[in-house]
């Protein structure tokens, strides 16, 4: 998985008003959990443009207070109107414990099924896994040279060694539909 670093500066207040304060400086209120304490902290609200604007998961090296932590983005809190970050979670993550993360599915190749009018229809931008992080791919490559005309690709039949995929194994990843102007393929003359 790609790494970043980020460093946070530790919050003295934990409240409404301080975090209100940290807003207004452009500053992101944070916490760190997973490990043996919480951390409060703040970090810059455009070194998360990086990791929070690109398909891939991160995992993030920070610190804080002087200590190092390796950490993956847990969850992102938005302003409902302005859709400024308001708050986020980091969790600690240990090399020997599975941790459940969001990874990039990537469609790659070529169906026949689209070459010949289908239109293909992804239904997952990323899926829930869990794993050990050192076993956790970049993404998720699905390959749709075989999708002809009404064929699927659900969760179940991607397999990936290490990775437990949490969705559930009858969702569709990805689909080629019959669109209205495809033209039937003729049967051959004997």
């Amino acid at each position: 998985m790609k790494t970043v670093s980020m460093s946070g500066s530790p919050r003295q207040n934990v409240g409404k008003k301080d975090a209100k304060e940290l807003r207004k400086n452009k500053m992101v209120p944070c916490v760190l959990y997973g490990g043996e304490k919480q951390y409060h902290f703040s970090i810059s609200e455009k070194n998360f443009n990086p990791v929070i604007f690109s398909p891939y998961t991160f995992i993030i090296d920070l610190e804080v207070e002087g200590k190092k932590f390796k950490t993956v983005l847990q969850e992102v809190q938005y302003h409902p109107v302005a859709d400024n970050i308001l708050h986020v979670d980091f969790l600690e993550i240990k090399e020997d414990k599975p941790v459940v993360i969001n990874l990039p599915v990537r469609i790659s190749g070529v169906s026949p099924g689209v070459l010949r009018g289908g239109k293909l229809v992804n239904k997952y931008r990323k899926l829930k896994v869990k794993g050990i992080v050192s076993k956790l791919p970049d993404l998720i490559d699905v390959s749709i040279n075989e999708l002809e005309v009404g064929d699927a690709i659900k969760v179940g039949d991607i397999k990936i060694e290490g990775v437990e995929l949490l969705e559930s194994p009858r969702n569709i990843v990805v689909t080629v539909q019959s669109a209205r102007n495809m033209v039937a393929e003729e049967p051959a003359k004997k």
